[in-house]
């Protein structure tokens, strides 16, 4: 047996949930987005950065929709065009929301750290993972090694994406935080600032779970290769 039907009823409402955050991910920053600010994405990232002593990081525009990264190894702020030019609640969320995660890496935040040193070791997985795996569901019976292997380098990209959410949800904690420290947002907007962020929170989470069922699925194959 391969699975049980209580796994495809968990991993179905799994699928579900990621649609359903998504779709709920996209209609708030569409909301939030008409909601004026007397900033830009660009000028609150900057601001952020400063209040924090940081001077060594710069803020960039790149393309794409929800696109904003912090990337350490440049040392930039990544604001997709809308959030770099719009003066919005949402543009300032996600702007202060990135900037949370250069403070975690100017002040060496613990789980930040340990993210990154699974960075290449993810890479590589993620690049043979699925032909390990597929190899080894081929090969199950006589080599049952290989399988095993490629639930082991699984379980490193379940394992990021668990690391992953205690440093979303610091880097938003201290995005609100600030937001309403500086003056940025107020009694009107801190709620629709927390909401934005709160829901790209939560497609981290669905990610994890999403990837924590698969990989008791491979597990499950595993374990069942003698029946």
């Amino acid at each position: 047996m391969i699975a049980t039907p209580g796994y495809w009823i968990l991993f179905g409402a799994i699928a579900l949930a990621s649609w359903l955050v998504s779709a709920n991910l996209q209609s708030k920053f569409k909301k939030y987005s008409k909601i004026p600010l007397g900033m830009s994405g660009r000028e609150v990232a900057e601001m952020m950065l400063r209040d924090n002593g940081i001077y060594d990081v710069q803020v960039t525009s790149v393309r794409g929709h929800l696109t904003d990264h912090f990337n350490p190894q440049t040392k930039t702020v990544n604001l997709s065009e809308a959030v770099y030019n719009q003066r919005n609640v949402a543009a300032a969320a996600v702007a202060a929301h990135e900037c949370g995660h250069a403070v975690q890496h100017a002040y060496a935040y613990a789980p930040l750290k340990m993210r990154s040193a699974l960075v290449p070791v993810v890479s590589f997985s993620s690049n043979i993972v699925q032909w390990v795996l597929l190899g080894g569901m081929f090969l199950l019976n006589i080599f049952p090694q290989l399988m095993l292997a490629g639930i082991v380098l699984f379980a490193l990209t379940t394992l990021f994406s668990f690391v992953t959410l205690p440093v979303e949800i610091n880097a938003s904690q201290r995005a609100i935080a600030w937001l309403s420290s500086a003056g940025i947002t107020n009694i009107q907007t801190d709620g629709a600032a927390k909401s934005a962020l709160r829901s790209a929170a939560y497609t981290y989470v669905v990610a994890a779970l999403g990837s924590l069922a698969t990989l008791l699925y491979y597990i499950m194959i595993f374990m069942g290769r003698r029946n």
